[in-house]
């Protein structure tokens, strides 16, 4: 008898393998953000025994490493623990656009919408056209790594390729290319509320704006946009194969991909009173005096309700089309079915809400300890002397690092922009190529960075479609987004940096 060949097996599947067994060994996430938090302390104390310090370089105050475990750590635990957790940042705003998101998937609305999507839609553009709503939703703030996943999940079964490949496509988009866009959004402007006095430290002369960085952010989103498709069709769903529900609570009313008059009909005015309420949001905001802008300077991006309050306007933009939606279908009889529909959506939050408990103390450990700044300084250090495209690789690489312990791009910019800023301005270079290179680093890693707070959030919808899936597997299906944006931004960049193009309105790459 003839022996068969085995299929040969690729040095990035087999990699991706090592990846998904290595870390299917980690325990449950929540275990393993308490882990972390232990092993924070005793970094901490070990680290505290040298007595490590570095000078601020925004206020010149000398920054000492704190122990975790000591008398005022402890105090520090005690006094701040429930206050950490109660005021972590993406906690209020999850949940509250779960409520939404609840009752559009709940009443049916998302998934009779997508099957519409699929039917009319050539099929070679529905998965671009889902990376460019990713890339682009990353202008609304957090929205869109907690919107697009589930969304994408249900378009890819009617594709016929594997949920969570579409979960992982969706969330790298968001979240990978969190950096690029057609538009100057909030992002630019919380980045530069830290990049203008960061400028100032070594000069007054020197000009900043908002949009510094707009040509180049624009043109990423033409250059992020096939790199994100190439990973997904030629690696990701590849790999994950074929989906099988049998196994699953995906229900038969879940895979139906009929959809009845009565419901064309509801999700005909589920879909006006989406865009009714996006056109009621806008024309509100237009006003100079608006409610929906900053009171004092009327700007819509610094410091304005609009931004402020985009949990709420996400909630109520996902929450009215269910309710159409579900009135015109009869999902939603009385207040009840609401109150339950409600429930349900909040119910399937309980293991990201025990896992942000955790997760809330390890990022207070890292600003009370002092840790984030120094880590900061010290590898900051290793960058001065150098110019050009060793710059380039040295911030960006530092960046993506850094991003591993913190997740907040603010508040990494706001250790981070004392830093660079002042350092790159002394040997010729503007504040705005500075700032970019940091916002490339700050997004490649963050699909695959335990900081990020939606990664729990990813998890659970990866449970749903298959209940055995665990941070390893999920983290093989992100990891290939992170690698590929690793290289063809950086590369994206140095090819600017050599033409010598401004990257944005006043923003050269030179200051000299």
């Amino acid at each position: 008898m003839k022996k068969q060949n085995k299929p040969k097996v690729s040095f990035v599947h087999k990699a991706l393998n090592g990846v998904e067994v290595v870390g299917n060994r980690l325990p449950d996430p929540s275990i393993l953000f308490f882990l972390m938090c232990v092993g924070l302390a005793v970094i901490t104390w070990v680290v505290s025994l040298f007595q490590v310090s570095v000078k601020h370089p925004g206020t010149g105050d000398a920054v000492a490493i704190k122990s975790i475990i000591s008398k005022d750590g402890i105090t520090m635990i005690f006094n701040d623990a429930i206050q950490n957790f109660s005021e972590f940042p993406a906690l209020g705003l999850v949940l509250s656009v779960m409520l939404g998101i609840g009752i559009a998937e709940k009443t049916g609305y998302f998934d009779k919408l997508m099957i519409q999507v699929v039917q009319k839609a050539p099929k070679k553009f529905i998965v671009p056209c889902i990376i460019i709503i990713g890339i682009l939703g990353n202008a609304a703030g957090d929205a869109a790594p907690i919107v697009l996943p589930p969304l994408t999940a249900i378009v890819f079964i009617k594709l016929g390729y594997h949920p969570i490949a579409g979960l992982a496509m969706a969330y790298a988009a968001a979240l990978g290319g969190f950096s690029a866009n057609f538009l100057i959004g909030m992002s630019d402007a919380l980045l530069y509320a830290f990049t203008k006095p960061a400028t100032n430290i070594v000069s007054d002369s020197i000009q900043t704006n908002v949009a510094m960085n707009w040509y180049f952010i624009a043109a990423s989103v033409v250059v992020l946009l096939p790199a994100v498709y190439w990973v997904t069709m030629k690696i990701v769903i590849p790999r994950l194969g074929t989906y099988d529900a049998s196994d699953t609570d995906i229900t038969s009313e879940d895979s139906d991909t009929t959809i009845s008059p009565k419901e064309k009909r509801a999700v005909f005015w589920a879909n006006i009173s989406f865009v009714a309420v996006i056109v009621l949001i806008v024309v509100t905001a237009i006003p100079q005096n608006s409610f929906l802008r900053n009171a004092k300077t009327g700007s819509l991006l610094n410091d304005a309700p609009i931004i402020n309050g985009v949990g709420l306007l996400i909630l109520i933009l996902f929450l009215v089309p269910g309710l159409v939606y579900g009135i015109m279908t009869q999902k939603l009889a009385n207040s009840k079915d609401l109150g339950k529909m409600l429930a349900d959506s909040m119910s399937s939050m309980g293991s990201f809400i025990v896992i942000v408990f955790f997760a809330a103390q390890l990022l207070a450990f890292l600003e009370w300890s002092n840790l984030g700044i120094i880590v900061a300084v010290k590898g900051a250090a290793l960058l001065q002397g150098q110019n050009g495209i060793v710059l380039i690789i040295g911030i960006i690489l530092l960046s993506s690092i850094i991003n591993l312990l913190i997740g907040s791009a603010s508040a990494k910019w706001g250790i981070l922009a004392p830093i660079f800023i002042p350092m790159l301005v002394l040997v010729g270079f503007h504040p705005a190529f500075t700032q970019m290179l940091y916002r490339i680093g700050d997004s490649i890693t963050n699909p695959i960075t335990p900081m990020m707070p939606y990664l729990p959030l990813l998890l659970s919808y990866a449970q749903k479609y298959d209940p055995k899936m665990k941070l390893g597997s999920l983290l093989s299906s992100l990891m290939p987004y992170s690698i590929v944006l690793g290289i063809v931004w950086p590369l994206f960049m140095i090819i600017w940096f050599l033409l010598g193009w401004p990257l944005g309105p006043g923003g050269p790459i030179f200051s000299k």
